[in-house]
């Protein structure tokens, strides 16, 4: 049997998934891992115990497979994208925290930017905004706030990485510094259209090429492990996290869309060969770039919508688990007037509105715990048809499916809402784990254990959910929150 070694390195754990070649799940192992949040808005990781968590969840996992089987282990990594390290290439020490996806100490220099007319730019060669969120700010940050560090960089003795490349570089004893082109284009330093660091983005943010890791697709031998705990092991694979679930819910065709809720909800429309620009400001992506076909996606980030629910059991404590919201939601027909606009850390995509604030409207004294819960579940499927609708907008494609997968899915009530809504077909896969299945998928490309055309037959569906409520009423629901999002929004 071979199997295939998925690491999954995320914002708060790094987990490890063990595959078998009937993409069967055979064990999974997961470890935690400290955030460090120095300033009000910034949030940082050790890169040494972000290593050390994913390489003791490798190691749980390794130690359960029988010693005569290892020799025919493959890798897979998929990560939080933009989170930032820079490193020293001679002794592998880091010169400073991980900046992560989330800090937005770079607020006001990105600000500068918009202003001085460099967006548009940006866009044009990498499809991104202009945003702390993206990794070129953040490097910009380290190199001009940490002692001596640009004076390091230009002399060519750093490196610069996401969290891909600092595990290559951890598994290979320093001795491969790569990353793939779907990390790559989220960094606002990569043409998605030449595949290549852009040299008038790299001066624009003022980041010594030197710094920059080489770029690989996405299903390729990337490196032999050579750590001393796990020599001699195929990297085959590599991609964001986000890419790599869209290829695990194998939408791969244009047109095709995936959900993943969670924390937020982030959502990926295959575009196909061609690259689309939104209108809508939404961002254009690359999807992945196999056996050299190149694969575009529009993404949209919703900011708040797994954590609406911790919210409301850990701020308000009006129930007392995630489960409970749905019994609550269920015993009522409507939300009895009540719409969330959950705006807690300001609106995502397509609104991108920072000085939004979750407001709730529509309070009366009829109004209940149940009324609030069916609202924050509306509300979460409100923001995802939003964002279909500019994808619509701006593809033209009339998307009739959407595939989902994340923790909160298990919700049946939020999916049975969400197909009302969008108007459209849910389909949730039997295995969720779409972001680890989609990274083992690549590697078993690269390695030759299968075509897609073979892997098409080993997708397998839980359940579809169709839209059942009225015109009319997904009418007043979608009335209703076009009036609380006007209210709401620009209250700062």
């Amino acid at each position: 049997m071979t199997y295939i070694l998925a690491l999954d390195q995320g914002t708060t754990s790094s987990r490890c998934l063990l595959f078998d070649q009937d993409l069967q799940l055979i064990d999974v192992a997961q470890h935690t891992f400290e955030q460090h949040f120095p300033q009000p808005g910034w949030v940082e990781h050790d890169p040494d115990a972000l290593w050390q968590s994913q390489r003791q969840a490798l190691l749980n996992v390794i130690h359960n497979v029988p010693d005569a089987q290892r020799g025919t282990m493959i890798i897979g990594i998929t990560n939080q994208r933009e989170t930032t390290l820079i490193w020293d290439k001679h002794t592998g020490h880091p010169v400073y925290n991980a900046i992560v996806w989330q800090d937005r100490r770079t607020a006001r220099f990105c600000e500068q930017l918009r202003r001085s007319g460099n967006e548009s730019l940006v866009t044009e060669k990498t499809g991104l905004l202009l945003d702390p969120y993206f990794s070129a700010s953040k490097i910009r940050w380290i190199l001009d706030h940490v002692d001596g560090v640009r004076a390091r960089a230009e002399r060519g003795e750093l490196a610069f990485g996401t969290v891909d490349s600092w595990l290559l570089w951890q598994l290979t004893d320093g001795q491969v510094h790569l990353t793939d082109v779907t990390n790559a284009s989220r960094t606002s330093l990569f043409n998605i259209d030449t595949l290549q660091w852009d040299e008038q983005l790299l001066e624009l943010f003022g980041i010594p090429a030197s710094l920059m890791p080489e770029v690989r697709s996405n299903a390729e031998l990337f490196a032999h492990t050579t750590w001393d705990e796990l020599p001699g092991i195929d990297v085959y694979a590599m991609a964001g996290d986000q890419h790599a679930a869209l290829f695990g819910q194998q939408c791969w065709q244009p047109g095709s869309v995936k959900c993943t809720y969670g924390t937020g909800s982030f959502l990926m429309m295959n575009s196909g060969p061609q690259r689309v620009s939104s209108k809508h400001r939404l961002l254009s992506a690359l999807a992945w770039q196999i056996n050299g076909v190149t694969h575009y996606a529009l993404e949209g980030s919703i900011f708040t919508t797994g954590s609406l629910i911790q919210w409301l059991r850990d701020g308000l404590q009006l129930i007392d688990s995630a489960a409970q919201c749905e019994a609550l939601a269920g015993q009522v027909e409507d939300n009895g007037g009540v719409v969330i606009v959950p705006a807690l850390t300001g609106l995502g995509a397509p609104h991108w509105d920072a000085d939004a604030r979750g407001t709730v409207f529509g309070l009366t004294r009829g109004t209940n715990t149940s009324h609030i819960c069916r609202a924050a579940l509306e509300s979460i499927c409100l923001q995802v048809d939003d964002v279909l609708q500019a994808m619509r907008q701006d593809t033209g494609m009339k998307t009739n499916e959407m595939r989902i997968d994340g923790g909160a899915v298990a919700n049946n009530l939020l999916v049975q809402l969400q197909a009302d809504i969008a108007e459209m077909k849910i389909t949730r896969p039997q295995n969720l784990e779409s972001t680890a299945l989609g990274i083992a998928c690549m590697a078993g490309i690269a390695a030759g254990y299968w075509t897609q055309a073979e892997l098409a037959k080993k997708w397998k569906e839980d359940r579809v959910f169709s839209p059942v409520m009225s015109v009319s009423d997904i009418a007043k629901i979608k009335g209703g929150w076009q009036s609380a999002l006007d209210r709401s929004g620009s209250w700062l």
